[in-house]
């Protein structure tokens, strides 16, 4: 149900409060779309599908219509405008007849489907004709979609480098679920934005310290705790300590959280001579106690990552020792491992991982933390997000409906009405012109007149988004290739969620 506090009349655009009386004569039904447009070049070619569940519940389902609501809406576009151009009597109109539930139709892929780009990902039309103009009035509130999408997208592209490597290092995905450790929570602008980021990131993984990503995965996706933390140090709970202290700052972490894993950033003052002088020398025999279910997590916070991770971990070694697993690349000891969290993107973990194998270590000897590249360095132009009117009736005739820009092709629209179908070849695809036949069609009609229809868990997501072979394979790593749906559906990589 939504909140009652929000005045959906308010959460649009403000032309589009004028829309109502420039659209044809005798106009009975518009019928719009949303894709993530195929650009050439783009380096994802396809996206995770999420975070429709949550703004249907929390601003769409139930009475969202007042007569309270049509009096400040009134009240604030008379001031905005100054002149009348606020529909009141259409919007009275849906209260009396709808008791203020909104008369559209979503049809939407299922949460979490990984879906190639360029092809419709939901369709939204007005199911009373009198109310024609209501669809694209929520274009404005869909199309904020575009943040869960792309995050989740981001997110799962991660996953495959990760894999990738793991697979290639490890010769398994053991602990693939927690490899990428959310550290966005305060790098976003705004508490709702952390709460739709994190737990976009949590579709991919189980490694998060933002609590916002979990209350809504709890709240919205029936998921009791989606993503798990260790104890960690901060920077202030070091240097409070004093330079000179460093040693007794480290000693206190370790006699506190004596079972379980801790992270300890170790870069105040000086990493190398933290790794080599107080962790593997003053304080060598405690780290030497731990076991790997309460293992050390070194973090280093500063530098360029591959050049100071790689030599941190030479210095370990030179401490510690190493092991060889059964790939032939180095381990360090199960009690001891490296988080990197500073300067992560999609670029730089891919090279610190390539260093890492040239130097012969696997990647299970470290995870890695990533904030603003995942959660805030994104835009709606990263995925070319749309939303478009495509088909139209006009006293019941249809008429396909289109745009052509003579100056930029790329953001030419569908037409017609839209199925998702996947063809004899495996392949997703979008049929338009009304031409996709209902039984092929993989949008599902997700909300209808005021109610959700349609409800995903977060485990069912996370199934639909789970990585496929071909995403693990070097050679095939985030290419536009075609998927079978034999592969597809024999080659799922079972058991990492």
């Amino acid at each position: 149900m939504a909140a009652q506090d929000f005045n959906f009349l308010l959460a649009t655009d403000s032309y589009k409060i004028t829309h109502y009386k420039q659209y044809p004569p005798n106009l009975n039904k518009v019928y719009s779309y949303f894709e993530c447009r195929r650009k050439k070049g783009a380096p994802h070619t396809e996206v995770v599908f999420f975070g429709l569940q949550y703004l249907l519940k929390k601003y769409l389902t139930g009475r969202v219509i007042t007569e309270e609501k049509i009096q400040e809406a009134k009240l604030f576009y008379q001031m905005h405008f100054r002149q009348d151009v606020f529909d009141e009597e259409g919007w009275r109109k849906v209260l009396e007849k709808y008791d203020g539930r909104l008369p559209i139709r979503i049809k939407a892929v299922p949460e979490g489907k990984v879906i190639p780009r360029g092809n419709v990902l939901f369709t939204v039309e007005n199911t009373d004709s009198d109310f024609f103009w209501l669809t694209n009035y929520i274009e404005t509130m869909l199309v904020q979609l575009w943040y869960p999408i792309t995050v989740a997208t981001i997110s799962r592209e991660f996953k495959k480098i990760l894999a990738k490597h793991l697979k290639a290092t490890t010769g398994s995905l053991e602990g693939l679920d927690f490899k990428l450790h959310d550290f966005g929570y305060r790098g976003v602008s705004s508490q709702e934005s952390a709460a739709l980021g994190g737990a976009a990131h949590l579709v991919n993984f189980c490694s998060t310290d933002t609590v916002a990503g979990l209350l809504m995965a709890q709240r919205y996706y029936s998921c009791p705790m989606a993503g798990f933390s260790i104890p960690a140090a901060e920077h202030s709970t070091i240097i409070s300590w004093g330079r000179s202290r460093e040693k007794e700052a480290f000693e206190r972490l370790l006699e506190q959280f004596s079972t379980g894993p801790v992270s300890v950033v170790s870069d105040s003052y000086d990493i190398f001579s933290a790794c080599k002088h107080i962790w593997g020398d003053k304080l060598k025999e405690r780290v030497m106690e731990r076991s790997e279910d309460s293992c050390l997590v070194i973090r280093p916070d500063s530098g360029d990552p591959a050049e100071t991770l790689i030599e941190v971990i030479k210095i370990l070694e030179e401490c510690f020792g190493c092991s060889l697993n059964s790939m032939g690349y180095k381990v360090l000891p199960s009690y001891l491992r490296i988080i990197q969290g500073d300067g992560i993107d999609l670029n730089s973990v891919d090279e610190i991982l390539d260093k890492l194998t040239e130097e012969g270590w696997g990647a299970e000897n470290v995870g890695f933390g990533c904030g603003s590249a995942l959660l805030q360095k994104i835009n709606r132009d990263t995925l070319n997000c749309a939303f478009k009117c495509s088909y139209v009736e006009t006293e019941g005739k249809g008429m396909d409906v289109y745009k052509q820009p003579v100056t930029d092709p790329s953001k030419g629209s569908k037409r017609g009405r839209l199925s998702l179908r996947r063809n004899s070849d495996g392949c997703i695809e979008t049929v338009e012109r009304g031409a996709g036949k209902p039984e092929e069609d993989m949008l599902v009609t997700v909300f209808e007149n005021g109610s959700l229809l349609q409800e995903y868990t977060l485990e069912e997501v996370r199934k639909n988004a789970r990585l496929r072979e071909e995403d693990v394979t070097p050679a095939r790593h985030n290419q536009d290739q075609p998927k079978s749906l034999e592969l597809h559906q024999k080659h799922i990589m079972n058991g990492v969620h």
